[in-house]
């Protein structure tokens, strides 16, 4: 099964000090055979958080480093999707802007026929890591 991981789980899996770090790494190592998705989005997300937000504030280059050697370790297969869909296709919940980039992530993943694993409750039709 391939995932799209959305931001927060991605740090989660990329920064060890992340609060759901162990969660998303234990998940992972439960499936059989499983493969991670990035796109732009999470990505440039991955990069953005960690260079500027507390707690995290670690160097934009330092955060770029982690998520290539993230993407190019042996212990993990990792794919990157193209972002194709644009803003006519966000789902009809999205309401609110705080709702945009999980939905816009859940249709991304949809039409590329995968899954959006999340951390977030509240992205109907998503995979919620356990």
């Amino acid at each position: 099964m391939t995932y799209l991981l959305d931001v927060n789980a991605l740090i989660a899996l990329g920064f060890l000090q992340h609060e759901f770090s162990n969660r998303v790494a234990a998940w992972i190592k439960s499936q059989r055979s499983i493969t991670i998705a990035t796109c732009s989005t999470t990505e440039m997300g991955f990069l953005r958080v960690l260079s500027s937000t507390t707690p995290y504030r670690i160097s934009l280059e330092d955060a770029r480093g982690l998520l290539l050697e993230l993407k190019s370790g042996n212990q993990l297969r990792c794919t990157f999707i193209p972002d194709d869909q644009d803003v006519t296709r966000l789902p009809a919940w999205v309401k609110a802007a705080k709702h945009i980039t999980g939905g816009h992530l859940l249709q991304l993943a949809g039409v590329k026929g995968l899954a959006l694993a999340t951390l977030d409750e509240k992205i109907p039709g998503a995979f919620l890591i356990p």
